[in-house]
């Protein structure tokens, strides 16, 4: 075989991980599976974070949370316009 020859190690190690050189065959379900669990967490947390936000001084610029708060859309700001939004 080529490439690189591995140096010995250890027999009797356990790691979590797997081992010293491990390459699980599953990896790309694994990732596809954190990422989809990992989305819906942060959109969850977003959506919380989302309802509870309230602004208690009129924003004197546009800011990117106007576009989801609802204290913009149906709340005391509703008709704050601005001249264009800043990128």
């Amino acid at each position: 075989m080529g490439g690189v020859k591995r140096y010995p190690y250890p027999k009797e190690v356990w790691t979590p991980s797997g081992g010293w050189w491990t390459r699980p065959s599953n990896w790309k379900s694994n990732t596809a599976i954190t990422i989809a669990g990992m989305s819906v967490i942060i959109g969850v947390i977003w959506k919380i974070s989302a309802e509870k936000e309230w602004r208690h001084n009129k924003p004197n610029r546009w800011i990117p949370s106007m576009m989801w708060s609802k204290q913009f859309k149906d709340g005391e700001y509703k008709d704050l316009k601005f001249d264009s939004p800043e990128k």
